[in-house]
């Protein structure tokens, strides 16, 4: 069983609740890093707690939820250790695993409705890295 980390800021509160529920019934273990309210908080604090569970190796992947997905994008890509990837249908998500091997996916509540956040996570859990020249590509980027 894969365990997923997911952590969210308060515009992501209620679809991370929502897609715990998607996770655990995909056979996932789910570890929450935060928030657990919808009182406000700085989505960069979200973002750097979930890069260290992964840095520390409890999970491989993560998931970051904000109001569109771009702070927190922007916030878990300042480490070159880690690739996240702001989706916004299947085909980004299916891509962002295919060819970029994503260990984080991004989400913005505000853009995307339950349904289709459903489906990205659905894709990108199921999607494999494709490696080949893909994995060249990543290895031009840890310089």
């Amino acid at each position: 069983m894969e365990t997923i980390a997911i952590g969210s800021d308060h515009g992501g509160f209620t679809l991370k609740e929502r897609l715990k529920a998607l996770l655990a019934d995909a056979g996932c273990e789910v570890t929450d890093v935060g928030c657990h309210s919808l009182d406000a908080v700085d989505y960069p604090d979200i973002a750097q707690t979930l890069v260290r569970v992964l840095a520390s190796g409890a999970c491989r992947r993560g998931i970051l939820i904000c109001g569109t997905g771009i702070g927190m994008s922007i916030a878990a890509n300042r480490d070159q250790r880690f690739r996240a990837a702001l989706c916004h249908d299947e085909y980004t998500a299916r891509m962002s695993r295919e060819h970029n091997d994503a260990d984080i996916l991004c989400l913005g509540a505000r853009v995307v409705g339950l349904g289709v956040a459903e489906g990205i996570v659905k894709t990108w859990l199921e999607t494999p890295f494709a490696g080949g020249r893909h994995q060249t590509r990543i290895d031009k980027m840890r310089h």
